[in-house]
């Protein structure tokens, strides 16, 4: 942290002082990257298959899964080493329904441990995929769990202790896409024509290969000026309907993104990281912090093209702080491609499903999460310390504040929580936190408990993550305490 301020102080010396005014200049205005109108969109835009599966003698779907090695293409001869699930990049969209019971079968042919996580799903510790919970090379590891969370919008993605970062930006990651039969809603969800996985990440590259080394003043991780969509660089996406759902997901590991269309058009906002809303919510732009996802359902004209964009990002920081970690960064990210005849679409409806609203005076305390220099609290993660105890079936409220002059956001596991104060009542699992300011929020522990196995809360940009900006929890039974259980 102490690195990081002298670095920011010295970019500041820099252009303010007469001796290195050219340079400085030169440096400060290569500090922001800008594609926008750059990208010609020549590829088309890959969707992820949906994984199979199948249903054993219990009943229960049956996914399999292989972490492993290979070669991807992104394009203008950059054909990179990279990780995949079932193939060379990303992975699979797992697709299934609440109340099912699930059993995933992840096999590990990488050379060395990994782990694979159910981010934003609602499911017993021991079943994570967390740090606690590793698959040794050419081990397999079977977590199953039912389905006790409404239709929603979840992603996968590994979790080792300290590696976390470098694991996903290799690309171990992939979709994981819940249904609700009891709750019908209109909306498009033909997977692949009118309903659309966008898993939006940034690319650094040294040559062909992938540039898994920090910038030099971000302190916050990898950021990279070339965006992958899908793993796509350059993506146009050929729509055949009047609307598109587009299910985005910031899956980098540092850069956040603010996403409208170039035009300015408005879409509707339907659904955030634990679901759908209440009702549609008419927006122009919306802001996702890794690990976030919103689902909009944007209209489309025959013939048009038209181009999702990331504009500038509200980082709450200073001039400096937030032009070193992407604030003023601007990027091309896909071109919507409406055919010669569109089939119509049946308008989103004005009620999507109903919102239970966690009500904040119920709450059985308050905590505070102080965020500053890859710690909480003051401490860096440990493995073998409990930090936080809480019981089943009651709620509580969470303050998570940003000390650091950097941006963090705030991932807690197994549960989805409402912030309080926000403008739209939301179930949501990860949080921004811009420097200074202090996040509320409510949450409630059902159905699991655990007195020996942790879940995880910490910041989703993965390289404060894995410096120690995490921390353990654990959801006792009344009258239980935690006593972690050693592997």
């Amino acid at each position: 942290m102490k690195n990081r301020v002298f670095l920011v102080f010295l970019a500041v010396v820099l252009v303010c002082c007469g001796g290195g005014v050219g340079a400085a200049t030169w440096w400060w205005q290569g500090s922001v990257i800008d594609t926008v109108g750059q990208v010609d969109f020549t590829n088309r835009l890959a969707i992820p298959p949906l994984a199979p599966s199948h249903l054993d003698g219990q009943g229960r779907r049956v996914f399999e899964l292989t972490a492993k090695a290979g070669k991807h293409d992104f394009g203008s001869g950059r054909t990179a080493d990279t990780w995949g699930f079932d193939g060379d990049y990303l992975g699979p969209t797992l697709r299934a329904a609440k109340g099912e019971q699930v059993l995933v079968n992840m096999h590990n042919s990488l050379g060395e441990a990994t782990t694979v996580h159910w981010h934003g799903m609602h499911l017993p510790a021991a079943m994570d995929g967390g740090p606690h919970q590793p698959v040794a090379p050419g081990a397999t590891w079977s977590p199953t769990w039912t389905i006790k969370q409404p239709a929603a919008t979840l992603w996968y993605h590994p979790h080792p202790h300290g590696e976390t970062a470098r694991h996903v930006y290799r690309g171990l990651a992939g979709m994981f896409i819940l249904d609700d039969p009891a709750a019908p809603v209109d909306l498009p969800d033909e997977y692949g024509v009118d309903d659309i996985p966008v898993i939006v990440q940034d690319k650094a590259f040294d040559g062909a290969a992938l540039d898994e080394g920090r910038a030099l003043l971000a302190g916050t991780g990898i950021l990279g000026d070339t965006i992958a969509v899908n793993g796509t660089v350059a993506p146009f996406l050929d729509v055949t309907t009047s609307l598109v759902r587009l299910r985005v997901l910031n899956a980098s590991n540092a850069r956040p993104f603010n996403f409208r269309f170039a035009d300015g058009r408005a879409f509707d906002w339907i659904g955030t990281d634990g679901g759908l809303l209440a009702a549609p919510v008419s927006a122009s732009h919306v802001q996702l912090s890794p690990g976030e996802r919103a689902e909009i359902v944007v209209g489309v004209r025959a013939g048009e093209r038209v181009v999702l964009r990331s504009e500038e990002v509200d980082l709450g920081g200073n001039l400096v702080q937030d032009r070193f970690v992407g604030g003023k960064d601007r990027f091309d990210v896909l071109e919507l491609r409406g055919a010669a005849v569109l089939r119509a679409s049946v308008g989103v409806p004005p009620r999507l499903v109903e919102m239970e609203r966690l009500d904040p005076s119920t709450a059985v305390t308050t905590r505070g999460f102080s965020l500053t220099s890859e710690t909480i609290n003051g401490s860096a993660m440990s493995m073998e310390r409990v930090d936080v105890t809480a019981t089943l079936g009651t709620t509580e409220i969470w303050e998570i504040t940003n000390r650091d002059g950097a941006p963090h956001n705030f991932h807690v596991h197994d549960v989805q929580f409402q912030v309080l104060g926000a403008d739209v009542v939301a179930w949501k699992d990860t949080v921004f936190a811009t420097p200074g300011e202090t996040v509320r929020i409510v949450l409630r522990f059902t159905d699991y408990a655990d007195p020996s196995v942790p879940y995880m809360y910490h910041c989703h940009l993965m390289y404060h993550e894995d410096q120690g900006m995490m921390g353990q929890f654990v959801v006792v039974r009344p009258g239980e305490t935690a006593s972690l259980h050693h592997h």
